[in-house]
């Protein structure tokens, strides 16, 4: 059977001083000892929370919009082949080249067509048949465990030998009791079987908060004499170093929670959520753009077809396509800036 730990009445006129500070002590050091598992058990839920909206979110923007940027770089990868077709196949003086280049650089520079050493880049993402967005959830768990591992390594709070030492102790303890092979009746073992995969579990990751939740649960733990005062000496010791690992967790799971938030799959889901308070479709808003974005780099496209088949004259070409000259100055440099950086993510 598993132990329970006794609190024996006493009356307080019979306790001795020193026993009696050693209980306000104890007092305190549990009380910490349940806020801080609390703590841990609310940041790990935010935390696991937060990572299960990035992979819906990332998810959801890769079947709606990556449709639209395999469009994008289709109509990319045109508007270099038209450039090329034209500097091959037409004939024109050196200053004639010298603009009809000037107008391809500018459409690079400003982003409305990728850079030349990009192509390649785009042609292995949208060869693939199954392309890996940035936006997939495959993504979107490598990229969890980059920060796990990142986390791991660059943390100052990064579980040391001593808490090492009193995780395996927690764990030793528990393995003890719940092994299934410690018992013989079948229905217990299956219990036991289930305790000590979660047992495992929290073991492999460090953590000792659900080990000591585990230990709660199961109401298992060393019998104390409240009227000992090595007992109640030691239990305090005990509490404080474990304590002192729980605060290290919670700063552990603080700080991966932030390292998740300000990646841009993070900043997404952040953005979402306000967008979402105002009563804004983010994924409707995000299509619309790009389609508009769309719209414009189409014009390009058959601006320049149209200048490869000689429909327009090498002065119309370098004015550029009219439909761009209706736009707004302001909101073309947005829709470039959003098409360079969309074209930079595949």
């Amino acid at each position: 059977m598993p132990r329970t730990t006794s609190s024996p009445s006493h009356s307080p006129l019979e306790t001795p001083l020193a026993l009696s500070e050693l209980h306000i002590r104890l007092e305190f050091l549990e009380k910490e000892h349940k806020s801080l598992l609390k703590q841990i058990k609310r940041k790990r839920t935010e935390l696991n929370n937060f990572v299960e909206q990035m992979r819906t979110l990332s998810t959801e923007i890769f079947h709606q919009a990556n449709p639209h940027f395999q469009k994008m770089a289709e109509l990319d990868r045109d508007i270099h082949a038209l450039f090329d077709e034209i500097f091959t196949t037409r004939k024109f003086g050196k200053q004639t080249i010298k603009n009809i280049e000037a107008v391809y650089l500018n459409l690079q520079l400003t982003g409305v067509i990728s850079r030349k050493q990009f192509n390649l880049e785009l042609d292995e993402v949208f060869n693939n048949s199954e392309p890996k967005s940035n936006f997939s959830e495959e993504a979107a768990e490598d990229r969890h465990q980059h920060w796990q591992a990142q986390q791991s390594v660059e943390s100052p709070s990064v579980v040391r030998t001593e808490d090492k030492r009193k995780i395996r102790e927690t764990f030793l303890r528990l393995a003890e009791i719940f092994h299934p092979d410690k018992v013989k009746d079948s229905e217990t073992q299956r219990y036991h079987t289930e305790v000590m995969k979660s047992i495992n579990k929290a073991y492999q990751e460090g953590d000792l908060a659900r080990l000591l939740e585990i230990e709660r649960v199961q109401q298992v733990g060393e019998v104390i004499d409240y009227n000992s005062e090595d007992d109640l000496t030691r239990k305090c010791r005990t509490i404080e170093q474990q304590n002192q690992i729980l605060l290290a967790q919670y700063e552990n799971l603080k700080q991966e929670l932030r390292l998740v938030k300000n990646t841009p799959e993070g900043t997404m889901v952040s953005d979402s959520r306000k967008a979402a308070k105002k009563g804004i479709d983010s994924m409707a808003l995000m299509v619309e753009t790009i389609e508009s974005q769309i719209k414009v780099i189409v014009q390009i496209r058959d601006f320049v077809k149209d200048f490869r088949e000689q429909k327009i004259t090498i002065k119309e070409f370098l004015g550029g396509p009219p439909t761009l000259h209706s736009l707004d100055e302001e909101i073309m440099e947005d829709l470039l800036e959003q098409m360079l950086s969309e074209l930079m993510r595949y």
